[in-house]
């Protein structure tokens, strides 16, 4: 395990200020721990730019898909106590999905489909379920688009939307290729109808309150608005469109402020993406991850978790969809992306790295081989408007010894 040069490490702060002068973020904050030990923090920029509120250690965030490790990491718990199995057809907990059937090769309309199996809950962790994202190209994810079906913030509930999705067909025939999906979302509806909870009252049990992480909710908790940050755009258009070329005059547009946003009372508990809290609280679950399970999961079932769950790279399973990290060198366990071969990745890391990032641009990985857990918050969608993962990456790898 390599320690840390201090003045290497600093670097960090002059990059991060550098997106907040050039206005590609309002504000953000990075969080290193090695060990346990917290080796750097800092934070510069804004939470609301309009208000002039200063980005804080306490800012609340939207994390949205880096809801979908802590996600995961339920299932793994049901799992650990024998509910269920990953191999299970999900049509055995949403009946919907018994009549299963997949778009067929080329189609350009939701008519042209065939029969197929029900995906099973492992190929809903990994992205290999035939499902997608209204973001994705095709007819399908056109049709999510207009009925709203991505689990994003509101008054539909969790189950409302699980059943509107069994309606539409599978991109795909379930396990044939990757693409990044509204799966896990289905997963939080499957921890519901197992636990006998509301999927929120099952994490609470089971993994936020044990860890103390007691300002990560779907909602805004009471005493976290005044600290909850603005979400920001380049484009010009909807912050999720990831096909826009149209770019906003202004590179801090307002999404979606911090005093009318849904995510201050939302009914939706989406596992896909719908959390919010701070970078300390998402701390305390990445370092669950790091260290062992703390209690939670067993290191076996961590190591699991960890591994590459795929024949291969994402990228030998012919994705076309948008997602998260890159694609080649990387694989993907339960909920994460891992880490395969660096050179193929052309991000400095190492061999097993797991890693997930959220919309708005927000980051975090787990490098084992040094111990080490490292977290990125910032407030600007999508997440594919800088390179700011792999330059963070490099920068911590340039700092160690």
């Amino acid at each position: 395990m390599g320690s840390f040069d201090k003045e290497r490490l600093a670097r960090i702060k002059g990059w991060m200020q550098g997106y907040v002068d050039a206005r590609k973020y309002p504000g953000c904050a990075a969080l290193i721990a090695q060990g346990g030990d917290e080796v750097f923090y800092h934070d510069c920029g804004l939470r609301d730019v309009a208000g002039d509120v200063a980005w804080s250690r306490d800012t609340v965030a939207r994390i949205y898909s880096m809801t979908k490790p802590v996600t995961s990491a339920a299932m793994m718990i049901l799992v650990e106590r024998g509910l269920v199995h990953l191999d299970a057809p999900v049509s055995e907990f949403i009946p919907g999905f018994a009549d299963t059937r997949n778009l067929v090769s080329g189609a350009v309309s939701l008519d042209q489909t065939e029969p197929c199996a029900a995906p099973t809950l492992h190929q809903l962790l990994t992205h290999t379920s035939g499902l997608t994202y209204s973001f994705n190209s095709g007819p399908l994810p056109a049709a999510m688009g207009e009925g709203k079906l991505d689990f994003g913030p509101g008054q539909r509930t969790l189950t409302q939307a699980a059943d509107e999705i069994t309606k539409l067909p599978l991109v795909f025939r379930p396990g044939s290729r990757w693409e990044y999906s509204v799966g896990i979302d289905i997963i939080g509806r499957v921890v519901e109808v197992i636990s006998g909870k509301s999927f929120e009252d099952f994490l609470v049990d089971e993994i936020l309150g044990p860890l103390g992480m007691d300002e990560t909710r779907f909602a805004v908790p009471e005493g976290g608005r005044d600290r909850f940050a603005c979400l920001y755009t380049p484009l010009a258009g909807d912050s999720f469109d990831l096909n826009a070329v149209s770019k906003s005059a202004e590179t801090l547009r307002l999404a979606d402020g911090s005093t009318e946003s849904p995510y201050l009372s939302t009914k939706m508990h989406s596992g896909g993406g719908g959390l919010v809290g701070t970078i300390d609280d998402y701390m305390k679950f990445v370092e669950m991850l790091r260290a062992g399970g703390k209690g939670i999961l067993s290191p076996h079932t961590l190591d699991f978790m960890m591994r590459n769950h795929l024949p291969g790279e994402i990228a030998s399973m012919g994705p076309q969809s948008f997602a998260e990290q890159p694609m080649e060198g990387m694989g993907f366990g339960i909920g994460g992306a891992v880490v395969l071969d660096p050179g193929r990745a052309r991000v400095p890391g190492s061999v097993g790295d797991f890693s997930w990032g959220g919309m708005a641009s927000t980051f975090f990985w787990v490098d084992r081989q040094h111990d080490l857990s490292v977290i990125f918050f910032t407030q600007l969608s999508p997440s594919s408007s800088y390179p700011s993962r792999s330059q963070l990456k490099a920068l911590v790898q340039g700092a160690l010894m």
